[in-house]
């Protein structure tokens, strides 16, 4: 928890409302990303991303499952975030478990479009949203891509046969200094962009109804397709104005938070909201119109990042 003095809370609301931050940013600035990949030799894919003095590590395992009746010609992913005691005082405890939990949902909601891993449907989304104006409805309607993010059905490993790939993604929380859903989506992006999925070969001999042998290559390997993968963005209300990548200092000033997920398309994949009380439709509009205007920089940036940090690992081995 961030004591300040009603000093320090008038200096970092008086900066935002002038758009100039304590630390130099102006209102939608992120702070400079370092990203690395391949930091975990164990897992499937990994990376680690600092925002400032925000530090997160994402993981991902590969493993061999059988896919959610439901949704049969899909895989499915889980994501775990774990708030390292050490990275905060505050997280000792049930406040780090209940923060784990909060986040890890959020990013399912964010990353997959629901906690099921199955995308969110218009069908589902309007039921969600139809007390809100029906302009708003309306543009959230056409500008959700309904069940993108992280492409599932890349998972089946054929068609109609009860095996495919399941994702587990760990996220770790090493140090904190907000926008740790950012931070996260972003680890998380630049370790799919890591991850190798084995090759293959499955028997086509077993009958529908059981799951059919198959053969592991530990030798082929195929890249994960991040292309549809989206990143987050998260504005923060302080004051009359929303910021971009807020410090822990500015999250306690905060009167609530919008999360959106966006692809390189500039659709929608996921949306969440904490603290404060509903918004406003135009309030939504707005967000989305800022958070649409800063993804495509973010999303660059972490092309960039990724690229380099890739080349670095081919250089290293």
């Amino acid at each position: 928890m961030v004591g300040l003095s009603l000093g320090e809370q008038t200096f970092i609301k008086g900066g935002i409302e002038q758009d100039l931050r304590t630390d130099g940013r102006k209102r939608l600035t992120y702070r400079p990303i370092f990203l690395e990949t391949g930091i975990i030799p164990q897992a499937s894919g990994s990376a680690r991303v600092k925002l400032g003095a925000t530090d997160v590590i994402a993981s991902v395992k590969v493993e061999l499952g059988k896919p959610n009746p439901s949704y049969p010609d899909k895989g499915k992913v889980s994501i775990y975030v774990d708030c390292s005691p050490t990275a905060e005082p505050s997280f000792q405890g049930r406040g780090g478990e209940e923060l784990s939990t909060e986040l890890s949902s959020a990013l399912e909601r964010c990353l997959l479009g629901g906690k099921s891993g199955a995308g969110t449907t218009y069908e589902h989304m309007t039921i969600r949203l139809r007390s809100l104006h029906i302009h708003l409805l309306q543009f959230l309607v056409s500008e959700f891509a309904p069940g993108a993010g992280i492409d599932l059905s890349s998972l089946c490993i054929v068609r109609g046969k009860k095996v495919c790939w399941d994702l587990y993604i760990d996220g770790l929380v090493v140090s904190s200094d907000g926008n740790m859903l950012d931070a996260l989506g972003a680890a998380i992006k630049a370790a799919l962009s890591n991850t190798v999925i084995p090759k293959v070969q499955v028997s086509a001999n077993a009958p529908s109804d059981e799951t059919p042998e198959v053969d592991v290559s530990d030798e082929e390997f195929l890249q994960f397709d991040t292309s549809g993968v989206p990143v987050i963005v998260t504005l923060t209300k302080v004051g009359g104005h929303y910021i971009v990548d807020a410090t822990t200092e500015e999250e306690s000033q905060m009167s609530s938070a919008v999360s959106v997920s966006i692809n390189r398309l500039g659709r929608i994949c996921g949306l969440t909201k904490r603290g404060g009380a509903g918004l406003h439709p135009t309030v939504v509009l707005d967000t989305i119109s800022a958070a649409k205007h800063v993804s495509e920089q973010l999303m660059n940036k972490l092309d960039s990042e990724i690229a380099a940090a890739e080349a670095c690992d081919e250089m290293e081995s």
